[in-house]
């Protein structure tokens, strides 16, 4: 596809759905199947996802068959737009794939292959929504898909542990971790000091006056972890991969890549190391026309995990 003149970051995260699917780490997410069938079966199941975007994860728990009785999974972003085409989107895909839905305001009731799910959409804050929430309501499982790289890790585990009943369970998938690459190179050297100074902007990002980023949050997540008292589970890389062939890209994936490609753009231009502005330009054009060629590989690595939060009750350290 050539190059887009502006892009949408809904477009964005519906075209990486596929990525994504690749990328999930399949024993950890199996190690997550075999947790949850051993949880209570009294009652319905309780799960939070957090930076829920326009609801892929959901799909696919449903599409994976993750589920084996009635839920109750509560959906928050913090973006209203995502929110809103969550809430177009889930019914059409449950029309699609055999599913029965009803819509009331922002909460989703589906229904097939013997399951129950009623799903409640919310555009908030997640430190407002913990802070409401906290004391009144609390979820077997939380969900945080390529969500955590963008936080400060030590500050926000702690809050999300708050909500999440003693005993339950976190699922933290594509956790970036340090490596971004394309392929072919334009200038190996050139490409290595990009990638490097593309890292630093995820570093020293400060979003309301607090660090809000870190490149290599997939390795530091496991002491992060140990380090609120949760056990972790299993973990293993979840590495994008996009490349194309002989059809060239599959689905969307070609818009995927243009969007990384201006993501870099976007984060470099203006950086005070950056250097050559037109040599960066020029190396952006060219990362663009290899996508509209089919030659560009992109690889990011990353990491899922998935832990347990204390049993014995009381506050997460």
């Amino acid at each position: 596809m050539a190059q887009p003149t502006e892009f949408s970051f809904a477009r964005y995260l519906a075209a990486k759905k596929t990525v994504d699917d690749r990328a999930l780490h399949r024993a950890t997410w199996d190690a997550l199947a075999g947790a949850l069938r051993e949880e209570r079966q009294g009652s319905p199941l309780t799960i939070l996802e957090i930076g829920a975007g326009i609801g892929t994860m959901l799909e696919r728990i449903l599409a994976w068959q993750l589920l084996d009785r009635r839920t109750e999974y509560t959906a928050i972003d913090e973006i209203e737009e995502n929110i809103k085409e969550a809430l177009t989107r889930i019914p059409a895909w449950a029309r699609a794939h055999a599913w029965h839905s009803e819509t009331a305001g922002q909460t989703i009731t589906l229904s097939g292959n013997g399951l129950a799910l009623i799903a409640a959409f919310e555009a908030v804050d997640l430190f407002q929504f913990i802070q409401r929430e906290r004391g009144y309501r609390s979820w077997d499982l939380v969900i945080a898909h390529a969500f955590l790289d963008l936080m400060n890790i030590p500050v926000t585990l702690p809050e999300i542990f708050s909500v999440l009943r003693p005993g339950g369970l976190a699922y933290f998938t594509i956790n970036f971790d340090g490596a971004t690459i394309f392929e072919p190179a334009i200038d190996p050297g050139y490409d290595l000091y990009l990638e490097g100074l593309y890292h630093r902007t995820m570093d020293e990002r400060i979003t309301a006056g607090q660090p809000s980023g870190d490149s290599q949050a997939g390795r530091h997540l496991f002491n992060h972890l140990r380090a609120v008292g949760a056990d972790i589970l299993a973990a293993g890389a979840s590495d994008w991969v996009a490349f194309a062939g002989a059809a060239g890209y599959p689905s969307d994936e070609a818009y995927f890549l243009h969007f990384i490609v201006d993501t870099f753009n976007r984060a470099l231009t203006g950086h005070p190391d950056l250097g050559d502005l037109a040599r960066f330009q020029a190396w952006v054009t060219e990362r663009h026309a290899q996508i509209e060629r089919g030659e560009l590989v992109y690889i990011a690595h990353q990491i899922d995990i998935l832990a347990r939060v204390p049993s014995g009750g009381g506050q997460v350290r």
